[in-house]
């Protein structure tokens, strides 16, 4: 199990945030400066440090519990390996790997199954190929659910790789809440101006005259109000989005586009899912590669997903 850092990032006292004590908070600067130096102290730049190994990813142990949330204290994520990985995890496995860790309230959505876990491949067809996780192309750095209102916000999901593409679809991870830190660190405006509650819209989903989901405009940080922890909304997207025409929004925005897209980027954790592994995380920034499947092949990329409207319990 990896030694803890002193006072974890994430373990900031739920008492002081109710009493308006957040490091969230711009006036809050002495309570910034102590959640920022226990963040940074406890910071992982080293995918493989984040690897827990489980046995039976449908009935955890409390040592593996254990080791995944001492991981996502530090981090806001864990990575995970079966340890039979010829045996994959089918969908109930799945569930029951969610609500070992606290992860009960599914998000439901188009494109999801009714048991809550969508299904990520290469559509042949339908509607599901209108959106980018059911094609090869590029995902761009996004949270899930940056189109969802405030009462479906999603604090957590898992992706589990059944089967991965012979070339490509290497996954991307950053703690939003170490982008936070960078930002607030090099102009504190920024930060004022993505927590205006009209930071950013996504226009309404319309679909031969129908509309599917209403505009939703909201902030990109704000404080979580059933956690007390921060949240990001955010989605790199350039079309069907409009940022708020603010200068400091858009220098804003600018400036994320920047950070993420820097190949030395040292909060950027790349890893490529094999089949077998998966990854759990309080919804971090997250992004893929294109992928080619085999052509004539049955073999498919294939990747399970779960989105929660839980945080991970004690984290």
């Amino acid at each position: 199990m990896m030694t803890p850092s002193p006072a974890p990032a994430t373990d900031f006292p739920q008492e002081t945030l109710s009493r308006g004590g957040s490091p969230f908070h711009l006036s809050e600067e002495a309570a910034y400066r102590a959640w920022r130096e226990a963040r940074l102290a406890g910071r992982i730049s080293d995918p493989g440090r984040l690897i827990v190994t489980v046995r039976d990813p449908g009935r955890l142990t409390a040592q593996e519990r254990n080791e995944l949330v001492d991981r996502i204290l530090h981090c806001n994520m864990a990575f995970y390996r079966c340890a039979d990985q010829g045996r994959p995890m089918d969908r109930t496995a799945m569930r029951r790997f969610g609500a070992a860790l606290g992860l009960e309230r599914f998000d439901t959505h188009l494109c999801a199954e009714e048991d809550g876990i969508s299904q990520l491949s290469v559509s042949d067809g339908g509607s599901r190929a209108d959106y980018i996780p059911y094609t090869d192309r590029p995902l761009s750095w996004h949270c899930d659910g940056y189109y969802n209102p405030p009462e479906r916000r999603i604090r957590a999901m898992m992706l589990h790789c059944v089967s991965d593409a012979p070339q490509g679809g290497d996954n991307m991870f950053m703690d939003h809440e170490l982008l936070y830190i960078r930002l607030r660190d090099e102009n504190p405006a920024w930060i004022e101006a993505l927590s205006h509650p009209q930071a950013f819209t996504i226009p309404p989903n319309v679909v031969d005259g129908r509309t599917l989901r209403g505009a939703q405009s909201g902030p990109v940080f704000s404080v979580d109000p059933l956690t007390g922890r921060l949240h990001m909304r955010y989605t790199a997207r350039l079309r069907h989005i409009r940022w708020r025409e603010d200068a400091d929004t858009l220098a804003a925005a600018q400036r994320i586009r920047e950070l993420l897209n820097r190949e030395d980027n040292p909060d950027i954790l790349r890893y490529r899912l094999q089949p077998g592994e998966g990854v759990v995380c309080n919804n971090v920034l997250h992004a893929r590669t294109g992928f080619r499947d085999e052509a004539g092949s049955a073999h498919r990329r294939l990747i399970y997903r779960a989105r929660y409207l839980d945080r991970i319990a004690g984290t």
